[in-house]
């Protein structure tokens, strides 16, 4: 298993996003001189407090990447979805709220400016994908690690942001799944298989090649001028 931090080395302060009736609870984390903006797709009301996502968060914070830690389910909506399992699936209200958390995180004035990149795991991947071919124009880069690809069907060929995959070299089967999803996309795409790791990258320095992964992407696809969308 790997060793992660137990308290965030970020400084970090707390947001809402309103979503309707709801609200979305989260944190953001602007380093100095940051030259790009990550927002976490969590397909559940929990995942801003597990280890796995603040080692990550750290990891870009210390690349000048500001982020957003913030999940796309109520603690409530986690709650009543536990048995039935639907809501963590339907890839078009995760990806409506992501949308919605990207412009709202645009209204701080410290981050208003920055190009913005989503990361993603399990059903959040998808949710990711599915956000920029909804709105291609609002993301820059997208990185998926043990994603979930085959949720977005068609809307693989609309995602037109530069995307990394990532994927445990023990997880054969996702790793066909993900090859399928690239054969169907016409952007700037990469596969990234992390040895001896399996889906959830709980192997020992598994988690913090992930993590220098999406930190090398997202450097890369948020600094350069964006490509002109077709």
């Amino acid at each position: 298993m790997t060793k992660e931090p137990q308290d965030s080395r970020r400084t970090t302060r707390p947001i809402r996003i309103a979503i309707g009736p709801r609200a979305l609870p989260g944190e953001l984390a602007v380093p100095a001189n940051a030259h790009g903006l990550v927002i976490f797709a969590n397909a559940n009301g929990t995942s801003r407090f597990t280890p796995r996502n603040r080692f990550l968060a750290d990891m870009l914070d210390s690349h000048r990447l500001a982020t957003v830690l913030i999940d796309l389910l109520t603690e409530e909506e986690e709650t009543a979805d536990e048995r039935a399992g639907r809501l963590k699936f339907d890839m078009r209200l995760l990806a409506d709220r992501l949308i919605a958390i990207c412009a709202a995180a645009q209204l701080e004035p410290d981050v208003s400016a920055l190009p913005v990149g989503l990361l993603g795991a399990s059903t959040g991947g998808g949710a990711a994908l599915w956000a920029a071919a909804q709105q291609p124009k609002d993301f820059r880069a997208i990185v998926s690690y043990g994603g979930r690809p085959d949720l977005v069907g068609s809307a693989l060929g609309r995602v037109m942001v530069p995307t990394l995959f990532i994927v445990g070299e023990r997880d054969q089967q996702t790793i066909g799944v993900h090859h399928r999803a690239i054969d169907n996309m016409h952007n700037d795409t990469r596969l990234e298989i992390v040895p001896d790791a399996t889906s959830q990258f709980e192997e020992a320095g598994t988690l913090a090649h992930v993590g220098q992964l999406a930190a090398d992407w997202f450097n890369e696809h948020l600094t350069a001028e964006p490509t002109e969308l077709i």
